[in-house]
Order: structure tokens, then sequence, then C-alpha cells
């Protein structure tokens, strides 16, 4: 049987794909601080000068309406969406990161150099604040990129400066299938490691 505020988010919910203004406003207050933590957290200083936090706060408010408008999401409780709002923004920033790195056209001949990328993956995706902690991280994003084959850092190194999945399979000569399977084991390793996979 479910519990009373279970019933209560439902009601908000289901207003809130109805079109109720009240509802939808409700709805994003629940995730917006916890919203806010995660964006201080993912703009590092290669990111601050290019991105509003307000900016991003709204742009996941947009996002999540549109999507219950169009009856795109199922959410059961509050924490299942602030999961989600977390990662509309996650996914946002690392989209503007890859476009700006495009746009800025910083990217030459992908190498899969292990000092590049470890450091960009640390200057944008390290979510710690304490040298010490900082120090472990690093130390666990070069032991994950030492133990990449060739082709998967070339993978990240071009993906950090912006290339598509099918410009990727072009370069490193690999059917654009085989490559999506190779992201998906090459993303689960990172986040096993604590870095967040949409930054590639």
């Amino acid at each position: 049987m479910e519990t009373e505020p279970q019933n209560k988010f439902a009601d908000l919910f289901f207003r809130a794909t109805l079109g109720d203004l009240h509802a939808q406003r409700e709805i994003c207050q629940q995730y917006e601080s916890q919203v806010r933590v995660v964006v201080r957290i993912l703009l590092g200083p290669k990111l601050r000068a290019h991105l509003d936090t307000m900016d991003l706060v709204q742009s996941v408010h947009r996002s999540l309406l549109i999507g219950l408008k169009n009856e795109k999401f199922a959410i059961a409780s509050p924490d299942k969406l602030v999961a989600l709002a977390c990662t509309i923004v996650r996914r946002k920033v690392a989209r503007k990161w890859r476009s700006l790195r495009r746009e800025a056209n910083l990217q030459g001949t992908a190498t899969g150099d292990i000092s590049y990328i470890s450091g960009v993956l640390s200057s944008i995706a390290n979510p710690h604040e304490g040298p010490l902690q900082i120090a472990e991280f690093e130390d666990r994003l070069a032991h994950l990129c030492n133990q990449m084959t060739d082709i998967e850092r070339i993978m990240v190194e071009m993906r950090l400066d912006g290339y598509t999945n099918a410009e990727i399979a072009e370069r490193v000569n690999i059917h654009p299938v085989a490559i999506r399977a190779r992201w998906t084991r090459l993303r689960q390793r990172l986040e096993n490691q604590g870095i967040l996979s949409d930054w590639v």
C-alpha cells in the first residue's frame, strides 16, 4: 500500500503532466537545490567562464517540463525526480564542454596521450576539493588511463575534443556498432573509478 507522501507526489506529478503551473513550479522546487550543488561541482575553472549556474538550472527546468508534457518521464518518487534532474544537468554540461572544444578548434590529431587525457578529465571531472582527495582521484584516473588500450585512449581523447561517435569510428577504423559496445564497457570502468561517464 502506498504511503501518504507517495500518493501526494503521484498526484502532484499527474497534475504537472496536465499542465498545472502551480504543480510544475512545485515539481521544479523539489530538485532545484540539489541541481545547483551538482552544477557547482561540475563547473571547474575551464567551464565557469562559459556557463552560468542559473542558466543551467533554467535549462533543466525546460527539459524536464517538456518531458512531462510529452509524457516522456515516469517518475515514482521525489528521489527519482532529483536523480533525473541531476542526470539531465550532467549531460548538458558535458555536451557544452564538447561543443566548446569543437568551436575553439582545439583538437588536433588524436594520439591517445595518457597525460593529456588524465589532465583534461581531472580538470573537468574531479569532484573533490581537498588536496588529498584530489591527489587520490588523479592517481585512480592515471591508473585507469594506463589500463586503456591504444584505441580506447584515442576514443576518449577524440570524445573530449568534441568528435562524434561516427567520426571516432572512422578514425579508428571500427564499425559504429562496435564503437558503441566499447563505449558501454569503458563508461562502466570510468564510473567504477568515480568519474562521470557523461563527459565521454
